[in-house]
């Protein structure tokens, strides 16, 4: 069974989680008031095996308490919840269309690596493992780990079957990738909402691995993040910086340096949103099996017409298949306020 903390503890996490700056508790534009927003729909993790070790495993639940897959089941574009409504009502505001939802994998300057598992059923985070040790990037002098928040965009995939018409490279099978660039480190799990503002083609081992250059909605400066350009103004450096980190970090494992499309250059927001969109529509031919969807594992809990769809018992059945080593991190969902 889970060894869970006891109740004192357990509000203790709650409240963190609830202070936590990465968890945003409404999206404030320069036209909507914050006291006339809606409320965030959150997400609650359980935390199943030892950090630091192969067994280790982070799940999602919503906020029917069921465990999701955070790939399928986390929608691309924010829900809102509108309060007073019993049941809750969700909607997707018009306000938001060009920001998204992002599950943060790896903190700002940590070093294990992980990521969604996209081969394993209801895709928890997991640390990535080679030739059966797990992996850790090296740090890129000067920094130390990753120099940004970095994860994923939910209910996208860079399809391995589509060649990229402007750098005829494939996508290599994952969600796409984003580079959280706010002021404020997350915690690895927290799912937030990001404004992007470019993106670069990475170019790896030959397939297409595009990184989304976001801010988080919440982050204090986030009104000055409106594109590229913004990032060159307000973090000079930091561009250079990252294009460098990308075409380094695999060299400490006696891999060549990665490449780049367009030469290097990073692409403005309105390419990136296209980029968005465009592997949006691949993950729906997949989850949907309008496309191949080869290895990957697409169980989820909330889109009715997937055939891969399963029951809450089936989602918990697997979750209880596992050993679980450590504590619940917080089987509860948070409202923002």
């Amino acid at each position: 069974m889970c060894a869970v903390r006891l109740p004192g503890a357990l509000r203790l996490c709650v409240a963190a989680l609830t202070r936590c700056p990465g968890r945003p508790a409404a999206i404030t534009t320069a036209s909507t008031p914050r006291h006339c927003m809606p409320s965030m729909m959150r997400y609650g993790t359980v935390e199943k095996g030892r950090p630091n070790t192969a067994e280790y495993r982070i799940y999602y639940k919503n906020d029917q308490g069921k465990f999701i897959s955070p790939f399928h089941d986390i929608p691309l574009y924010p829900e809102v919840e509108k309060d007073g409504d019993v049941p809750a009502k969700k909607s997707k505001p018009n306000w938001n269309k060009n920001v998204f939802n992002m599950v943060v994998e790896v903190p700002r300057w940590t070093n294990a690596k992980m990521e969604i598992a996209t081969k394993e059923p209801l895709n928890p985070v997991k640390q990535d493992l080679k030739k059966g040790k797990l992996r850790f990037v090296a740090n890129i002098f000067p920094h130390r780990g990753y120099i940004w928040n970095y994860g994923a965009l939910p209910q996208t995939w860079e399809d391995p079957k589509h060649k990229d018409e402007n750098t005829n490279c494939c996508g290599d099978n994952d969600p796409i990738d984003v580079c959280e660039i706010g002021s404020k480190v997350c915690s690895r799990g927290d799912v937030i909402v990001v404004k992007p503002l470019g993106v670069l083609g990475l170019i790896d081992e030959g397939e297409m691995d595009w990184k989304v250059i976001a801010i988080n909605i919440d982050d204090p400066e986030a009104d000055k993040f409106n594109d590229i350009e913004d990032v060159r103004k307000h973090k000079p450096g930091y561009l250079e910086a990252t294009v460098d980190w990308l075409k380094l970090y695999k060299v400490p494992d006696g891999k060549p340096e990665n490449q780049f499309g367009f030469n290097g250059e990073f692409k403005g927001k309105d390419f990136a949103i296209d980029v968005i969109k465009s592997t949006h529509c691949y993950w729906k031919d997949m989850v949907l099996k309008k496309s191949d969807q080869g290895d990957i594992e697409c169980k989820n809990v909330t889109i009715g017409d997937s055939p891969f769809c399963c029951s809450k018992a089936e989602a918990d059945l697997i979750v209880q298949s596992l050993t679980c080593g450590t504590s619940l991190k917080s089987n509860l969902l948070l409202k923002g306020s």
